[in-house]
């Protein structure tokens, strides 16, 4: 398999017109992203939930037969990944031998505090003082 970034379809969860405009013009502008997800929330039914994923399938076996997909999907609420909670991050992954029943690598993802250490670790301190 052999695919390329520019080969990954996403989804984004922000509109095009909305990605390049200033943060302060961003900011006000929130209120009206809510819309389609209180829609999309509000047709939800009781056992399901919105998660944003990336879905690669098709032959991976050949150069160019996979597809990598990033969107926002409804799972249900009792899946693996419907129960994911906080900052996790799950890999399920399915194959022939297996059907309908994934292999499931579950662990911390990059939370606030994980990506903030991970920040400050990449802050370089020379002679100045910066703080």
């Amino acid at each position: 398999m052999h695919n390329e970034l520019e080969d990954v379809v996403v989804h984004n969860l922000i509109p095009r017109d909305l990605r390049k405009i200033s943060q302060f013009e961003f900011l006000k502008c929130l209120p009206e992203l809510d819309i389609p997800f209180e829609i999309r929330k509000k047709n939800l039914k009781d056992n399901e939930v919105l998660r944003y994923v990336a879905d690669l399938h098709g032959n991976l076996t050949d150069e160019k037969g996979a597809v990598l997909e990033v969107r926002l999907a409804t799972v249900e609420k009792n899946s693996m990944l419907g129960a994911l909670k906080g900052s996790d991050s799950i890999f399920e992954i399915y194959t022939e031998s297996y059907g309908n029943n994934p292999i499931v690598i579950q662990g911390a993802g990059a939370g606030a505090a994980v990506t903030a250490r991970r920040v400050f670790g990449d802050i370089r301190i020379s002679d100045k003082d910066y703080f």
